[in-house]
């Protein structure tokens, strides 16, 4: 019954019965609309009759809303706000005068989503700009929050951090403690903690979002420090001091997905599922998402889809 009550309801309804609530009157609504009193007064009758209750009653020579209209102005004119909203969108991808779509993703999203996700988004054909920043998380949720960012693609942060903020999960990662290929410590075994202390160590930097499951599980491990660490959130840096000596990069898995992929970089044997941690969007909770930004999230939850739930 509802389905059908919805699907009686037309755009006409809602914007004659939000003009006539905010006139107070009948023929300046229609002066308005561009439209006869009486098809005013015929399309308030079809919203009554749809919705069951009187919207609006006499008020001496005039009329005033009802109790029942109050409560349904509220949600016709949110209604309205959002299509307008949608018209605007779509009206400026098209002539190219929307703001570039400003995204904040973190390096192992930079690595292993985003460029797929932007070959699908560039085949939608939008036109719309897109300006991808890679930092910090706590940078990125700052930059967020004072509306220089419109979205960050990463993991999720702590929950005194997400105050204002909505999370969707993708998928999960876990950090990966990543080597040159032909490194002594692949031989595996006890040796492998051991050593950590004899090659020089790449560790997230201390503002890093990875940084607290790194700690935890090196101290689970029986690690309390490493004398010999570099902090790093650069993956430009990492890949190339790693391919060049026996250091150890402490990273999230998807920076050197296709670094291992291909041979270049191998994973120590190590169990490293305890840091596996939630990535995904992170938005503002008043921010409603432009057409543009809209698809380009689909793109990028469709790369995500193909990613391995266990990292």
């Amino acid at each position: 019954m509802k389905a059908v009550v919805d699907s009686r309801i037309k755009f006409r309804h809602l914007q004659t019965f939000v003009e006539v609530a905010r006139q107070k009157s009948v023929m300046k609504a229609a002066q308005l609309l561009h439209v006869s009193q009486p098809a005013v007064t015929k399309t308030i009758r079809e919203l009554e009759e749809v919705l069951g209750v009187a919207v609006f009653e006499r008020d001496g020579r005039g009329i005033r809303i009802t109790r029942y209209g109050e409560v349904f102005l509220k949600h016709a004119g949110a209604a309205l706000t959002a299509l307008r909203q949608g018209f605007d969108s779509v009206s400026q991808a098209l002539s190219g005068d929307a703001p570039p779509i400003r995204i904040g993703a973190l390096p192992t999203v930079s690595t292993r989503i985003m460029p797929k996700a932007m070959r699908l988004f560039l085949e939608e054909g939008t036109g719309a700009r897109i300006k991808i920043v890679t930092g910090d998380n706590a940078v990125l949720l700052e930059q967020l929050r004072v509306g220089d960012l419109d979205l960050v693609v990463g993991r999720l942060a702590a929950p005194e951090k997400m105050a204002g903020f909505s999370f969707e999960h993708l998928y999960s990662e876990q950090v990966v403690f990543c080597v040159r290929a032909g490194h002594p410590l692949l031989a595996g075994g006890s040796a492998v903690f051991a050593g950590l202390d004899t090659y020089p160590v790449l560790m997230p930097t201390r503002a890093s979002i990875i940084r607290p499951f790194v700690e935890s599980f090196l101290i689970t491990h029986g690690i309390a420090g490493l004398a010999n660490q570099i902090e790093t959130v650069s993956d430009a840096f990492g890949r190339a001091f790693v391919r060049e000596s026996d250091a150890i990069w402490i990273i999230s898995e998807g920076v050197v997905a296709a670094d291992i992929a291909e041979g270049a970089l191998a994973a120590l044997p190590i169990d490293t599922s305890g840091t596996k941690g939630p990535v995904g969007l992170t938005m503002r909770t008043d921010a409603v998402p432009s057409l543009p930004l809209a698809i380009l999230m689909q793109t990028i939850r469709e790369v995500a889809g193909t990613v391995s739930p266990t990292g």
